[in-house]
Parts: structure tokens; sequence; C-alpha cells
């Protein structure tokens, strides 16, 4: 295996500590959803879990949220905004990104928000997929788990923002 970022090794730690089967995929480097699914083999899509960072402003401040929606979906920003109470939207700068997940390029971030201090909002309709792939902090490597087991590690508010 070669050099991944240190948060794919991060996320199998945390798998393998919470007995959680997981199947990892090297592949090369992705940025977007459709370039991924069609690296994984055998997998959707909708499978795929896509990690947003997305810059939030109440009052004046910002600050940050991670937002995961099936590959084959975009959020609504205004379904976002309403359930953050925010006045404001918008994804993090690839700038943003790098500093708020210790350097990992935008396309591989994991939807393993709460490893960055940040809340993770799920879509309901992620997890009517049975599994779901990610990319686990660099777009070359990739994770699929059971959605269920996702659920039981990150712990995301499963809202509806699609």
């Amino acid at each position: 295996m070669s050099e991944y970022h240190p948060t794919v090794q991060q996320i199998k730690r945390l798998l393998d500590r919470h007995s959680i089967a997981y199947t990892c995929f090297e592949h090369e480097a992705v940025r977007t959803s459709e370039e991924a699914a069609s690296a994984r083999p055998g997998y959707a899509l909708s499978q795929g879990a896509k990690a947003l960072l997305v810059a939030c402003k109440k009052n004046g401040e910002r600050h940050f949220v991670q937002v995961v929606v099936p590959g084959d979906t975009r959020f609504d920003s205004s379904k976002v905004r309403e359930l953050l109470g925010v006045s404001k939207v918008r994804f993090a700068s690839e700038t943003e990104v790098e500093e708020l997940t210790d350097g990992i390029l935008p396309g591989g971030v994991p939807p393993f928000g709460n490893l960055f201090g940040l809340p993770v909002y799920a879509d309901t309709s992620l997890f009517e997929n049975e599994t779901i792939i990610f990319n686990a902090g660099d777009k070359r490597f990739s994770i699929a788990m059971k959605s269920d087991d996702y659920k039981r590690v990150v712990h995301p508010n499963v809202v509806e923002v699609v």
C-alpha cells in the first residue's frame, strides 16, 4: 500500500476497535462522486457517501459542519439553513477543507466529520443503502461498510437535506 493520508489508518483503526467489517479499495485518484463510482466496480453511485464540508453563518459568526448525502444527490441549501437555523450556507473553500481536515484534499474527505470535531448531518436516504462506500481521507483509497455500522461509529444527525 502506497503512502496515504494518515486519516486512512485512523479510520481503519476506529473501525477495527469497534469490530466493524469493512472492505478497502485502492484506485486512481478521484474527485467527484461520478469518478469514484466508476473506480469502484460493483457499487452504485447512490451508495457513495458524499462528504461535504459546509460553512454556515449565524449572527455574523461562521462555523463548519459536515453534510453527508448519497453520491447521486445534492443537498438542498434551504433545508440546511432551516435545519441549522443559519442565515447562509456555502461549500468550504479548498483552503478551508485542508485546514479543517489536517490536509485532506477536496474529494478525499471521509464522512467522519467527528474525527475533525465537526457535527455530521447525514441525509436519511443514505441509509436506504445497506452498504455505503466513501473516500477515506485520500482520493486514492475507499472503504465500503454497512450503513448501520457507519451510524453506530459516527453518530450522525440523521436528517433530510436533499
